[in-house]
């Protein structure tokens, strides 16, 4: 049985693009150590063995999933990476959706369920996020690459 949800979006953990630039600046850093060490010493060959495992590791990375949103019949379901518990929000409870930034630093560490200053925080990659307040006061803060789609489904899903 083949469902269509009205949004579904995946996040990979090792598409941001920060993170890729630093691990292939590690790998390269490796593989110049191996070519200045060549003549040197015996210990050379562990800087091939680790840079072509950093290469090998974010390869990997990309085709990992972070979390998952799926939002359908009124609620938003954040799956997350094998162990996490999935995460049902109700569009019922909801007071206000609106799109923002999801941080002003420039290197964000991914997250999952992350509780903080009245926050619910799901980060995997990007800037832009979708901030959807309760009826506590309690925001959720869900990073996603395609803000102004999922804000729509979420305002239409609202109104149903």
């Amino acid at each position: 049985m083949n469902h269509r949800y009205a949004f579904l979006e995946k996040q990979y953990i090792g598409r941001d693009y920060i993170r890729i630039c630093i691990r292939l600046v590690l790998a390269a850093f490796c593989f110049a150590a191996y070519v200045y060490e060549r003549d040197r010493d015996n210990t050379q060959d562990v800087f091939l063995v680790v840079g072509f495992g950093i290469i090998g590791i974010s390869i990997l990375l990309l085709f990992l999933i972070h979390y998952k949103t799926i939002i359908d019949n009124k609620s938003i379901i954040l799956d997350g990476l094998w162990t996490a518990k999935k995460v049902k929000i109700d569009l019922n409870s909801i007071v206000s959706v609106r799109k923002d930034r999801y941080n002003n630093f420039i290197i964000n560490n991914p997250v999952y369920n992350l509780h903080r200053k009245g926050s619910i925080r799901f980060y995997a990659s990007g800037k832009d996020a979708v901030v959807l307040t309760d009826r506590d006061g309690l925001e959720y803060f869900i990073g996603t690459q395609r803000p102004n789609e999922m804000y729509l489904v979420i305002m239409s899903e609202m109104q149903k």
